[in-house]
């Protein structure tokens, strides 16, 4: 079972999501930063895809869904990528499976 949580930037507005805990086919989805799109994405990680992909069994090597860096890191859920300021949680809360 897993929660979907909204987050938006103080500053400048820019709103995200971000998954906690794991999905019914037991993948994880892991918010990562774009430093080049200066966007939040979501990859699946693991569960059944891991499973068939290996490649998707972690972070490592994957690729921005926007623009196709491999920059990307972990988003820390504080900092805005857009414009550097503080994001927070909006409150909202969503069950996702």
């Amino acid at each position: 079972m897993a929660w979907k949580k909204k987050y938006r930037c103080c500053e400048c507005g820019y709103e995200a999501e971000a998954y906690e805990g794991r999905g019914l086919f037991r993948q994880q989805i892991t918010a990562v930063s774009c430093p080049d799109c200066h966007t939040i994405q979501q990859l699946v990680v693991g569960g059944i895809i891991g499973d068939v992909a290996p490649s998707f069994n972690s972070e490592v090597g994957r690729l921005c869904l926007h623009c196709g860096s491999d920059r990307i890191s972990i988003w820390d859920r504080k900092t805005c990528p857009k414009c550097g300021g503080s994001m927070a949680e909006t409150g909202e809360k969503e069950f996702w499976t």
